[in-house]
């Protein structure tokens, strides 16, 4: 097997367009990030927030009741809506032109009810999905179906990885190259497989593609990071990006932040939301 390609800013940021100065929210897209179940409130605000911060128009979030008015505090340019049932997530699913489901999602009934809800949903249509954390979780536990269109990013960890593989976690480890392309093959779409050089596999006109991301530091072992990530995915394909440009933009971006906010301020203790502002820079060339 090849080695994978190298991927960084400088040599993709040219993919970053410049927008029309008539440009307006309604042509940046909508992006609906699903979770927040009970106590998990922080993983969804960060990823809607992250959305927002890459540029998306309009950012709306499905979660728990109990959170609204925390999220709407924290972030007032959220558009928030309580989902204690998933029934009441079509009209939602149905106004998203992207959607990220995953981050605090958890496992329980309302989980696995508002995943399937999505996947329904989204079966005939072309709406892009990043599936990440619990969703993956879900995904390896239960029979479902992903939308036919190959229209999703997946983003495992190892842990995550290994599960939707149905090996060990040390077997991924020792082979990320080939558990990535692995879990492409098995699940289409492109994988990301999270760590340091963050992998992405791909198909492109019938060609496996393997990439690695050339950023990124240790202070990223933190909480919070992979809900960033998921968010500047979401936001990107939400600006009409391509499925593979975003995944590599999103992952060189959300990387090279970590890398910009290390330097001004080390690695111990950075936090997930120290990326925002960098992320905000990057995305318009910075």
């Amino acid at each position: 097997m090849s080695s994978p390609r190298l991927l960084k800013y400088q040599s993709i940021k040219h993919l970053l367009f410049s927008r029309s100065e008539h440009s307006h929210k309604g042509n940046n897209g909508h992006v609906l990030v699903i979770g927040g179940d009970h106590g998990f409130a922080g993983a969804a605000l960060m990823a809607a927030e992250a959305a927002a911060r890459a540029g998306a128009g309009l950012v709306s979030v499905a979660t728990r009741s109990e959170h609204v008015a925390a999220f709407i505090s924290r972030c007032p340019e959220l558009m928030v809506k309580a989902v204690d049932d998933a029934a009441a997530l079509t009209p939602l699913l149905d106004k998203a032109t992207t959607i990220v489901i995953g981050p605090g999602l958890g496992q329980s009934e309302w989980s696995l009810n508002c995943l399937l809800a999505t996947l329904e949903n989204t079966a005939d249509k072309t709406t892009p999905l990043v599936i990440d954390a619990d969703a993956l979780n879900l995904l390896s536990q239960n029979k479902m179906d992903l939308p036919a269109s190959g229209q999703f990013i997946l983003t495992p960890h190892p842990g995550e990885s290994s599960r939707l593989l149905a090996c060990s976690c040390q077997e991924v480890k020792a082979d990320r190259e080939k558990s990535c392309l692995l879990l492409q093959q098995k699940y289409g779409g492109i994988c990301l497989l999270k760590g340091a050089k963050t992998l992405i596999a791909s198909e492109e006109k019938g060609r496996i593609m393997l990439e690695a991301c050339s950023h990124g530091n240790p202070g990223m072992g933190s909480g919070g990071m992979g809900d960033i990530l998921s968010g500047v995915l979401g936001g990107l394909l939400a600006q009409h990006f391509s499925l593979a440009d975003s995944a590599r933009l999103g992952v060189c971006i959300h990387s090279l932040s970590a890398d910009l906010a290390a330097a001004d301020s080390g690695e111990r203790g950075l936090l997930a939301t120290d990326l925002l502002p960098y992320i905000h820079k990057l995305v318009n060339n910075g």
